[in-house]
């Protein structure tokens, strides 16, 4: 594990690599798809430069892939004000964040078979992609963890949204004698200390969502539901924060990684304020979109931008991309090139 002096090299070493990292996709990004990277980030800086503010929405296994390398960064310096994300990104950049030595990649996992898979199962290793994550290490420690801050919450009467759970024990500092990683690459931290506003529908689904499901069940340690907050009130909570963020500022932006409930979610509170609540809000005034879904009818994830015109999400003169292609390899060059602004 490097050093904080190491740490700190590495770190001044990337804000001096920012600014190159920009001149080259000036210079280099001219045509196709590498065009449209480039006009979204120049249009991501305008939107910032103007006073807006900025959402991201995580899904797939972006804190498997490690984004948290560079968007924490984008986090600490004020270039993204909001998250959307599964619960998987929620618990997987700590998963990372406290069991990173004992993870294993698999660089070849397309040619693993049905056996081998099971084998990696019988070890206690999870596969997403090329990097497995292992069971004991990770989600054990951390789910033995949150069954204890639940279980003091119930009892408490306390009720608190699920990353508001992660953000009490990353900032208690009990889980700093686990990390495994460079702490300032971690992404939920960093929005842990600035105390970002992080919206997680669906978070039922995820490692601990499934935990606190399976200790009601047992009605062992836990037995009110409603201890975490649900998807409702996430909705509740995302139109107090999207009308007071509005109303103060240059309007909103959203920068959305992949596709799914992450990006479905948010998006819609624009047409439920003013269709539904028939109140005044601009709508999302900037959008860009990665993704290597096909584009197609009836799929949100295919869809092209265009479409959330006609429900209320975007105007025909919002700055509007939508880049083919894998957000492990585009998103961080986009964060780069906002970071060396």
């Amino acid at each position: 594990m490097a050093t904080n002096n190491q740490y700190e090299i590495i770190n001044t070493k990337n804000k001096n690599n920012y600014k190159e990292i920009r001149q080259f996709i000036n210079h280099n990004y001219r045509h196709f798809n590498a065009a449209v990277v480039k006009d979204a980030a120049h249009a991501y800086c305008e939107h910032l430069q103007k006073g807006g503010q900025m959402m991201a929405t995580l899904a797939g296994a972006m804190s498997t892939a490690e984004l948290g390398v560079s968007l924490a960064e984008m986090i600490r310096r004020d270039k993204i004000h909001a998250v959307s994300c599964t619960g998987a990104n929620l618990e997987e950049d700590i998963f990372n964040l406290v069991a990173h030595n004992h993870y294993r990649r698999l660089p070849h996992y397309r040619e693993l078979t049905a056996q081998q898979e099971n084998e990696l199962r019988q070890s206690g290793l999870s596969r997403v992609t090329d990097t497995c994550i292992p069971e004991d290490e990770a989600m054990t420690k951390i789910d033995q963890i949150m069954v204890e801050i639940w279980s003091l919450a119930e009892k408490s009467g306390q009720r608190k949204f699920p990353y508001e759970f992660f953000y009490e024990i990353l900032l208690s500092g009990k889980l700093e004698q686990y990390y495994e990683i460079n702490p300032r690459d971690s992404w939920v931290l960093a929005a842990a200390k600035k105390n970002l506003p992080l919206f997680v529908p669906g978070w039922e689904d995820s490692t601990m969502g499934n935990s606190f499901a399976s200790e009601l069940i047992m009605q062992k340690t836990l037995k009110n539901p409603h201890t975490v907050k649900s998807g409702i009130e996430y909705m509740l909570e995302l139109v107090q924060w999207y009308e007071k963020t509005d109303a103060a500022g240059a309007g909103i932006g959203f920068f959305q990684i992949g596709g799914g409930i992450a990006g479905d979610f948010p998006i819609c509170v624009v047409p439920l304020i003013r269709l539904d609540l028939q109140r005044k809000c601009r709508p999302w005034q900037f959008f860009c979109q990665i993704s290597d879904s096909t584009t197609s009818y009836g799929s949100y994830s295919g869809a092209v931008p265009n479409e959330k015109i006609t429900w209320n999400k975007l105007e025909p003169e919002t700055p509007r991309f939508i880049i083919e292609s894998d957000a492990t390899i585009v998103a961080p060059l986009i964060f780069a090139y906002v970071l060396g602004d």
